[in-house]
């Protein structure tokens, strides 16, 4: 992973524990299930034990993802978000003008994106399409399946 990593302190805080169990009890509990496969017999023909090394292994790559995250993590404090522009952080209110359907997204880090919860990251197609705008700005933005225009109805912290 490269570059900087902008996130809120509360995500930050949430990748610091997550890091933590990971290396405590994340790390004891696949430690357990390996001894317990290799107590079970032959390693060549026990998929068991082959379950459990794999297990480790997406153990260690996450933990080494999160690690590389929080080393490229820069917090985003909310009151010091410029909300003249379209940037991180921002709530920002669209109108689709194909459809004239109306959304509200709040542009996030990877990390931190769900869009359940309206909150799509920098990096996607809209997000990238939206970063810089202002209010009343058309944003041309290209998706896999085409070319969407989006007005910019409101932006907010």
């Amino acid at each position: 992973m490269s570059g900087i990593n902008y996130v809120t302190k509360e995500t930050l805080d949430q990748m610091r524990e997550e890091l933590n169990y990971l290396k405590t009890k994340g790390r004891a509990e696949i430690a357990r299930a390996i001894a317990e496969a290799r107590e079970k017999g032959d390693l060549k023909e026990n998929a068991e034990y082959d379950a459990a090394k794999e297990a480790q292994g997406m153990h260690e790559a996450r933990l080494a993802s999160l690690e590389s995250a929080i080393a490229t993590a820069r917090v985003v404090e909310a009151d010091s978000i410029d909300t003249s522009k379209v940037s991180i952080l921002c709530k920002v209110t669209i109108t689709n003008m194909a459809n004239k359907k109306t959304f509200t997204y709040q542009l996030v880090s990877e990390k931190e994106a769900d869009l359940k919860q309206n909150k799509i990251s920098v990096t996607s197609p809209i997000g990238k399409g939206l970063l810089g705008k202002t209010v009343g700005e058309i944003a041309d933005v290209q998706a896999p399946n085409g070319s969407l225009k989006f007005k910019i109805e409101n932006i907010t912290v």
